[in-house]
């Protein structure tokens, strides 16, 4: 398998591209508008054609690429279906599979960092958005957030899979670029040994600032980044 793990700096956000191999079919896992050029720059040099681009959710804090990238290379975008994203190419739902050059990828629906959060399984790794980070979670204080929903979803469905499962996160603050499945039921403070009451209470009191960009990147990610 073929993985690049690629950071924008100004956002904190990470984004994927991966293939069975080199000269493969590819897919890229929440796009930054401002580094289209790199990612198609990349794809060319290592010969790949782009067929999915896959957002985990409307983001709050960057603008997608996704509809640059389909502008450009003809691929098929993927958002889930709870969005009300009419822009996208195709709207997926809980436990629907991808296939590429033969692998497979789960979408797994985990609402609660937002109502239209999904992460992406294949095998040995888990794509978790703004789901699940290393040693934390994603906020749940806008977008129909719900504390209660993302503990459920983490415990019960993330917290599921194999605990070897390399758990690569949408974000990090922190100079981290991945964990384990193993490792967050055990070290993750918001999370180990936590009832969702506990959870419910750290969440709720986090009292953090409105992202800097959600007035412009919601409505223009509902648009696909075109605007």
């Amino acid at each position: 398998m073929l993985l690049r793990q690629l950071f924008d700096i100004e956002t904190f956000t990470f984004t994927y591209i991966i293939a069975a191999d080199f000269g493969k079919e590819a897919i890229i896992i929440d796009p930054v508008e401002s580094k289209v050029d790199k990612y198609v720059n990349l794809l060319n040099e290592l010969g790949l054609t782009l067929k999915y681009v896959f957002d985990t959710h409307v983001h709050a804090d960057h603008i997608t690429a996704s509809g640059k990238l389909r502008d450009k290379t003809g691929c098929i975008t993927l958002i889930g279906q709870e969005t009300g994203a009419a822009c996208v190419s195709k709207t997926v739902k809980d436990n629907e599979k991808l296939i590429i050059n033969g692998l497979e990828f789960t979408v797994l629906r985990t609402p609660g960092h937002t109502q239209d959060s999904y992460c992406l399984y294949t095998s040995g790794m888990v794509f978790t958005g703004d789901t699940l980070f290393i040693r934390g979670t994603g906020r749940t204080d806008f977008q129909a957030g719900s504390p209660v929903d993302q503990y459920y979803s983490i415990v019960n469905k993330l917290f599921t899979l194999p605990e070897a499962t390399i758990v690569y996160p949408g974000h990090d603050y922190n100079g981290n670029s991945s964990s384990t499945i193993w490792e967050e039921k055990r070290f993750n403070p918001r999370l180990a040994g936590k009832t969702v009451e506990e959870f419910k209470v750290i969440m709720d009191n986090l009292n953090l600032p409105s992202p800097k960009l959600m007035d412009v990147a919601v409505p223009a990610n509902l648009k696909c980044g075109l605007i």
